[in-house]
């Protein structure tokens, strides 16, 4: 197995043999490595595979225009996803290939410490929380979860794509990053602690 990584970066890594084949390169995280919000979502899709960015496709339209919409921008954000390689005909990841890069998430969470954590969509949802997830029904909750050995907390979101489909979910994923929004108080520079409320 060969594996190199820099800082939250992974620059090298073979654990998956199935989405070393189907990917054109790794897609690490961007935006601040001081966010008051980091998005995860599940995996890159083609568009991410082929820019080598999280969420710049239809999704990643739905998400700016979120965070525009909040007077921020993705720069002053967060963006990374469960596992960091293309899964082959865009399946969902495998719990094996969750499993193998979780470490790469948790190392990427330590080492930006969001103040709030928004999961986008089912996946990373139950991936983060480690139990079954009702997205739908559980947007906008706030749960406090230990991750990588510290408290975190993790707001429930619908998948930006999710609105493209079903223009019934606008409001709720409107409404779960209005929550996000709101526990960091506005301030996009800032880094409140769990503590602070």
């Amino acid at each position: 197995m060969s594996e190199r990584i820099d800082g939250v970066e992974v620059v090298e890594c073979t654990r998956c043999p199935a989405l070393c084949d189907a990917r054109s390169q790794i897609v690490n995280g961007v935006g601040t490595t001081t966010p008051p919000i980091l998005f995860v979502g599940e995996a890159p899709g083609a568009t991410e595979d082929r820019e080598g960015e999280p969420f710049v496709g239809r999704s990643g339209t739905v998400l700016n225009e979120a965070l525009r919409n909040r007077g921020l921008a993705r720069r002053d954000v967060r963006i990374t996803n469960c596992v960091r390689c293309r899964p082959p005909e865009n399946r969902d990841p495998h719990t094996d290939e969750l499993a193998n890069c979780r470490e790469h998430l948790e190392r990427e969470i330590d080492g930006v410490d969001p103040t709030v954590i928004v999961t986008l969509g089912r996946v990373p949802s139950e991936h983060l929380l480690e139990r079954d997830v009702t997205v739908t029904n559980e947007a906008g909750d706030v749960i406090e979860r230990r991750i990588g050995g510290e408290p975190r907390r993790i707001v429930i979101c619908v998948h930006p794509a999710a609105t493209l489909y079903d223009r019934s979910q606008e409001e709720t994923f409107a409404s779960a990053i209005d929550t996000a929004v709101s526990l960091v108080g506005g301030d996009v520079g800032g880094q409140a602690r769990l503590g602070d409320f």
